[in-house]
Parts: structure tokens; C-alpha cells; sequence
């Protein structure tokens, strides 16, 4: 069996399983937040009964997120009836936007509280849930009705996928991100190209990467169609858990006779970086060849792009120059919201460089990602063309329908917004 197989096997109290066959899995954690809490809960209550009790409170993790910074009435009205649902479960992991236990965008919220281990079976009412597959789990998205099945029994009938491995070579130039490779590899694969299957993600270039650009590639499984994502852990994952707290990890040993419905090897050294296009994730091409496109708008954050390693990368580009279109900052969490006020650069630190920039920094959420409330930070309210690090670009995603978004890693961001147009971010990182 291969890794994920591994996982769902062990969970499934099962020897082996195989790609295609349904086993019922014993879940370790139900993330959800307050988009689709709201929904899984009043099920829940529906089918298990209004005083019915979660399966096991310290299994239930609840990060509302997405609509937070607005005063929208039916976002207050979602993140009451989270609160109100955590406090009469008794709930532990409840991270109250009104309180200092705000972390912010759960996906990475989750990996900071040391929730992401090895071994695990995560799911999430959210695609983007594959983002703990870095940690080498099996992690993915539900809908609301099947987390409140979870949230009922601690239990899931899951469909075993099949795996495509993708195998990272060579060494990454200075002006690639993790960004860069999914982008190209999500093109070559189709918005359909692995659907209900699983990335794994193996070879040196991987294993060079830090969590931070491991959780990149993880996170956009989802857009080739994929159930999950996943790298298998090493001493890079260990050292990360250990510093959150977290000594406890699953031995995985995967057998010999591991099986892949395809294999698909790429030299990052000759990877360049890469946009995809308006209006899905797979219409990916070389930034050097999009000078042409004007922006109206930058924006570096989400789960996707508003990690640590993305505004250092930002900064990198950043430092000394100054953005000549609205760019806007939102880090995924208070975490890194604080580190970088405390964070330097050639003695400046990280916040003070993009401010000196000309860039607005907004609060810890998933802000304009998702569109949202008008009064969403970032939002696009026209038919601005803008160049995000988030991970859609669909009509309308992030604010109005006329509006075009382009993706891109945070390097070829911040370096498109000093010019006001996209542009290969080698110009400024050698």
C-alpha cells in the first residue's frame, strides 16, 4: 500500500485497503468554521436530537474565520450560533473571534495549535482542509451534512483513492515558490485531472521546502480535483511539531508493494514563474509573458498565500521600493501578525517594510478570498484586475463578477505591484 492507503487502513482497523473500495474510518479531528458550522450543526441537532452531545469534544475544533472583520448581519448571525453551540457542548477548541483565542484562518490556525500530525484522518467543511496533508495525513473537505454525521458518531464511509505521486527533482531557483510548481502542475493535470484522488508529493526538492511552501502545495490539490494532498513526514515535519509542543508522532512505514495510478516527475530548476489566468486555477502561464496585464489591485494572503514564508518572500522584493498599485497585506493569522512587527530585515522589520511600501495591512482572516460582505477588507468592488497569491480565481470570488484575478506565488506579486503590471519576479531576486 502507499501512504495514504496506509493511513485510511490503519484508521479503518483494516490490514490493507485498496483504491476504489469503501471503508468506514475512525475520524481524529473535525475542523469546521463559521461559513459551515452554522449548517453542520443544525443538522446535527436535526438528526441526533437538540440535547445531543458531539462524539468526543476534545476531537471537535472550531475556527471561525472567513466573514469576521465585517458587521454584515448574517455573519454576526453565524458566529453567534457557533459560539452559542461551542459553549453548550463545552467545546475546548473553540476559537472565539471576540477573544484573544482568535487565531484566524483555520486551515493554518490548525497547524499552529499542533493539530496537523502524521498518521491522522482530518476532514473539514472546507475544500482547502488538504492543506494538513503537509504533515503527512490524510486531511480533505465535506460537506455539512457529512460532518455532522462525524460530529454524531466520530465516524465516515470513505472511498479509498487512487494516488497520483508527483516526484520533485533538482534544486529551486531563487525566484520559485511552491506556488509556482502547483500552478504548473494543476495546468498540466486539468481542473479534473485527479479528481477523488490523492497528490503525494515526494524527492529532494520537496523535502527542501520548509511547512510553510509544503502547506502551499498541499492546499491547491483541491483545484486539480484532488480528495487530499499529502507529503509523507520527515525531520522537517518533526522539528516543526516539536517547536509548537507536540513530541507524540505515528511511525508510517510504507510496504513495498505500493501502487500508483500514475507518476509524474518534474526538475524544479527548470520551472519559471508562473500566473494562472482568469477564470480557473489550470490556465497557467510564464509571468514574463504578461507584461502586457495592467493591475488595479495586489493582494498577498489567505490559507494559501499568507503564510510566513510568503510575506518574507514579499519583503524580499519589497524592501527599499515602493508599490505603484493598491496592494494589500492580510496575514492568515495573529500569529503572524505579530511576527511581522517583530521580524527583520536588514534591520527593518517585515510589517515597516511593506508599510514604507505603500502596501495596507489588514487583520488576520480570509478577507477577500472568499468576496464577502462589501465591507470585506480587500474586496473587489468593480472590474479591477488584480494578481493574488490566493488559490481561485473563479468569477466573482473575490468580489465582484466583472473583476479578473490572476494568481501568482507572493514573489511575483509583490514584484508585479511595483510596477503596476505582472512581470517575472527575477528582475528583483537573483
Amino acid at each position: 500500500m502507499n501512504f495514504i492507503e496506509t493511513v485510511l487502513a490503519r484508521r479503518a482497523g483494516r490490514e490493507r485497503v485498496t483504491p476504489g473500495e469503501t471503508v468506514w474510518v475512525d475520524v481524529d479531528t473535525l475542523l469546521t468554521h463559521d461559513v459551515c458550522g452554522p449548517g453542520t450543526i443544525g443538522i446535527f441537532q436535526h438528526e441526533f436530537g437538540r440535547e445531543a452531545t458531539v462524539w468526543d469534544p476534545d476531537k471537535v475544533v472550531l475556527m471561525p474565520d472567513h466573514y469576521i472583520f465585517t458587521e454584515d448581519a448574517h455573519a454576526i448571525r453565524n458566529r453567534e450560533l457557533v459560539r452559542q453551540f461551542a459553549h453548550e457542548q463545552a467545546l475546548p477548541h473553540y476559537y472565539d473571534e471576540a477573544s484573544d483565542r482568535y487565531r484566524g484562518v483555520c486551515h493554518v490556525g490548525f497547524a499552529e495549535e499542533g493539530f496537523a500530525r502524521p498518521g491522522r484522518v482530518l476532514f473539514g467543511t472546507d475544500s482547502h482542509t488538504c492543506t494538513a496533508g503537509a504533515f503527512g495525513q490524510f486531511a480533505t473537505g465535506i460537506g455539512n451534512t457529512d460532518a455532522a454525521f462525524i460530529m454524531g458518531t466520530g465516524r465516515l464511509w470513505v472511498k479509498v483513492p487512487e494516488t497520483v505521486r508527483i516526484i520533485l527533482h533538482g534544486h529551486w531557483p531563487a525566484a520559485l515558490m511552491a506556488k509556482d510548481a502547483i500552478l504548473q502542475i494543476i495546468c498540466d493535470l486539468g481542473l479534473d485531472g485527479a479528481t477523488y484522488g490523492a497528490l503525494e508529493f515526494v524527492g529532494e526538492a520537496v523535502e527542501a521546502l520548509d511547512m510553510d511552501e509544503r502547506m502551499t502545495l498541499c492546499n491547491m490539490a483541491i483545484e486539480a480535483g484532488g480528495k487530499c494532498g499529502v507529503i509523507p513526514p520527515d525531520a522537517v515535519t518533526y522539528d516543526y511539531l516539536r517547536a509548537r509542543g507536540v513530541d507524540a508522532f505515528e511511525s508510517i512505514t510504507v510496504n513495498g508493494d505500493a501502487r500508483y495510478q500514475r507518476v509524474l516527475v518534474y526538475d524544479v530548476s527548470l520551472m519559471r514563474p508562473t500566473v494562472a489566468m482568469p477564470y480557473t486555477p489550470d490556465r497557467a502561464a510564464l509571468a514574463a509573458d504578461l507584461s502586457d496585464v495592467k493591475l488595479d489591485q495586489c493582494y498577498i494572503g489567505s490559507c494559501t498565500g499568507g503564510k510566513m514564508a510568503d510575506f518574507r518572500a514579499a519583503a524580499r522584493v519589497l524592501n527599499g521600493r515602493s508599490v505603484a498599485c493598491r496592494t494589500v497585506m492580510v496575514p492568515a493569522t495573529r500569529e503572524i501578525e505579530k511576527a511581522l512587527e517583530t521580524e527583520t530585515l536588514h534591520d527593518h522589520t517585515l510589517a515597516d517594510i511593506f508599510r514604507a511600501a505603500g502596501a495596507e495591512m489588514g487583520p488576520p482572516s480570509c478577507a477577500a478570498c472568499l468576496g464577502g460582505p462589501k465591507d470585506t477588507f480587500g474586496r473587489l468592488n468593480g472590474d479591477e484586475v488584480c494578481l493574488s497569491t490566493t488559490n481561485r480565481n473563479f468569477p466573482g470570488r473575490m468580489g465582484s463578477p466583472k473583476s479578473q484575478t490572476f494568481l501568482a506565488s507572493p514573489l511575483t506579486v509583490a514584484a508585479s505591484a511595483v510596477i503596476g503590471r505582472i512581470i517575472d519576479p527575477s528582475v528583483y531576486v537573483t
